[in-house]
Parts: structure tokens; sequence; C-alpha cells
């Protein structure tokens, strides 16, 4: 069976998140030990105790989430459970390149510390809001926020999410004007998302910049699993500037739905979410209501899945 890894981006944090399965199993706890050695941040307090406040800042999230999922990873690994393909949102995608050996343990959990200090606190002094535009053409949004920026204001599509989903990113204003003329040009829903930042934007030109400093310092491998890029929609081959992409990446719009259609094209016949939330399975399911989706993100999820094999 042709099984896809799918991993979890920002948004999808919750306090409490991964302490059952923490508490049952000894790799888990490893997975938690070893990243808050490495980042010097305590990642299981983080997670299981918040506050919520500290939890949902960017410098915070990032490593919550990823160190959440990885520790999953761990103990379907130990099961024998493996992917032919992984891919992420967002910070997501660096779930998936550990995961394929493409960028080692050590170095992905301090890569993405770095990452969410600079996406948080690396941007313009202003307000920013992000939100999820539900039941309305990507042709239709690009066309409504290029209306907004020609009168100065700034608001993008940051995340390709699904064919029915995308999200906008922007100034609040800018963005809450959108959000009104989308609604009016036919979006079923137009929803705040829980983010704090112009993410997948120019705005993060500084932070982007920052960020290739401490890239220049990692070593990538050629992997043994096929990932996924964000940034296009097709695999990481060799030939690829992984340091230029995940810069990149920062600034540049997330483009899941390519990486769907990747997925679909490859064959792919199982899509397993490993992380908190169900959102990535939810987008796949609204391209394909007949996949075969799981989301592993509690021990008793993780258990009715490795009964199943």
């Amino acid at each position: 069976m042709k099984r896809a890894f799918l991993f979890p981006g920002q948004g999808a944090q919750i306090v409490g998140m991964g302490k059952d399965i923490y508490d049952e199993y000894e790799e888990a706890r490893e997975i938690y030990d070893r990243a808050s050695k490495i980042s010097g941040i305590d990642v299981s307090k983080l997670c299981f105790e918040g506050p919520e406040d500290e939890l949902n800042k960017t410098e915070n999230t990032q490593i919550a989430i990823l160190v959440t999922s990885l520790a999953i990873l761990e103990v379907l690994k130990n099961n024998g459970i493996d992917a032919q393909i992984s891919t992420g949102l967002s910070l997501g995608e660096y779930g998936a390149l550990i995961y394929s050996g493409i960028l080692s343990f050590e170095d992905g959990i301090s890569l993405i510390k770095k990452r969410g200090y600079y996406m948080g606190n690396y941007i313009p002094d202003e307000k920013y809001l992000m939100a999820a535009v539900i039941g309305l053409d990507s042709k239709k949004i690009e066309e409504v926020c290029d209306k907004i920026r020609e009168d100065g204001k700034f608001v993008v599509p940051a995340n390709y999410n699904c064919s029915v989903q995308t999200a906008i990113s922007g100034e609040e204003k800018a963005v809450e004007e959108a959000m009104e003329k989308l609604k009016e040009a036919g979006a079923k829903r137009v929803i705040p998302l829980k983010t704090s930042g112009p993410f997948h934007t120019v705005k993060l030109e500084k932070a982007k910049e920052a960020y290739e400093k401490e890239l220049e310092n990692v070593k990538f491998n050629s992997g043994n699993v096929k990932v996924i890029k964000n940034i296009d929609g097709t695999f990481y081959n060799d030939d690829d500037n992984v340091k230029e992409i995940l810069a990149n990446h920062i600034i540049s719009p997330v483009r899941f739905d390519k990486a769907m259609k990747l997925m679909e094209d490859e064959g792919v016949e199982e899509y397993v979410e490993i992380g908190p939330g169900k959102t990535l399975t939810g987008f796949v399911k609204k391209e394909n209501k007949e996949a075969n989706t799981f989301n592993i993100n509690s021990l008793e999820s993780l258990r009715n899945y490795l009964e199943r094999k």
C-alpha cells in the first residue's frame, strides 16, 4: 500500500497536545527530551501546560507542533509503519524533511526554533491578520486581493490549501476589507486564523534574510523518502538548492493544493496526518471524499491506527 505522511502547520496547536502519548511511550518521551536539550526550551512543559498565550506565540508554536508530530512519528516507526511520500503544511514540511533523512533531527529542531523566532519577531511593526476563505475559487480571491493592493493596502493569498479553501494574509485592515469583499463575491465562509503574522508574504523579507544565515550552517542530505515541497507542489530532487527553497518558503505562498494533486497522481492509497488537529486530511477529503485518511493526534487514535495494522 502506498502511504503518505502529512505533518500539520501552525494553528493546529492546543494545550495538552501529545501528553497522553508522552505518558505511554518511552520513545515519545525521548523525542521531547532530545528536542528540549537541543533547543533550550522545555518543550513538554510548553505543549502540556502552556499557558495558551505562550503556546500561541510563533516562536513557541512551531517547535511545539513539530516535536509533537515527531514524537508520534517515532512510535509509528517503532511499530514498522512507514510511508513512501511525506509532506506538510508550512512548518510541517520540516517534519517531512526529517522523516525522509534530508534534514537531521538535530538540525531540524535548531532550524525550526530560529524560524519560529524570526517569523514571529522580524516583521514590520503593524497589525496583521490571516483568514481562511472557504467556497470560492482561488482565481477570484487573487482578483479581490489585487484590487485592494491597487489602493495601497497589503493583502495576498498565502496558503492554497485545496480547491475550496485559500488563506489570505496581510495588514489587518486590508484583510478585514478583503474578508467583506470575498463574502460579497460568494465565499461560503471567511474565518480569521490563530496566527500572529503575515506569513508566506513579502512582509517577512527580513525574517527570510536572517534565516538564510542559519541555513548556511546546515548540511542537507539525499533523502530516502520522497518529500513534496510547499513552494511549488513538486518533489525535492538532488539538484535542488534546499537552503534557497526553505528561505523562500517563508515569503512564498504554500501550495498544498498542488501537493495533494501530486499525491493523487502518484497513487497514494492512505493519508496519515501525524500531529495535532485534522486539518490536512480535511483538505484531502474535500478533494476526494473516498480517500482513505487517518489522524493520529492522541493515544486513542494512535492505538486505533496500530490495531488496524
